[in-house]
């Protein structure tokens, strides 16, 4: 898996690489069990602090998508069909789509759009999971 970071952006970069590490989870490009990056390679990689990847991980690890030992590094924890997340998870993920839904919403959405829209995302991460169980590369959407 290739993650992909805009150093220019305005989204913090551990935020990026948490983000990316999610959707890819969430695409089936990352399965349960499968290694991540160490934290060194990935901050070499970027040519960014090691901290900065540190707390994308550390995040990841709290929602618990990922876990780490000092044996195995970090390995994907939970994907697709893995169940229900823990209620504290489950709580934080509602806040924050409830967010993101009023955003949309007080930028003059309508709502039928506003559920268009994560209704489409939602088919895009079932088509890649598709393609990534077919053994299909990644394509751009």
């Amino acid at each position: 898996m290739v993650i992909e970071v805009d150093p220019e952006s305005e989204v913090p970069l551990y935020q990026q690489i948490r983000d990316r590490v999610v959707e890819a989870i969430a695409a089936g490009l990352l399965r349960p069990g499968q290694a991540l990056s160490s934290v060194r390679a990935l901050a070499g990689a970027f040519g960014i602090n090691v901290a900065t990847v540190a707390k994308a991980y550390d995040g990841l690890r709290r929602d618990g998508l990922i876990r780490t030992s000092s044996k195995s590094g970090s390995v994907v924890a939970r994907g697709p069909g893995s169940g229900d997340p823990s209620p504290p998870v489950l709580a934080d993920w509602s806040t924050r789509v409830r967010t993101l839904l009023a955003e949309g919403l007080a930028q003059g959405m309508a709502p039928q759009d506003v559920v268009a829209h994560c209704h489409a995302e939602v088919e895009e991460f079932v088509r890649r999971q598709g393609a990534a169980a077919a053994g299909e590369p990644e394509r751009e959407r």
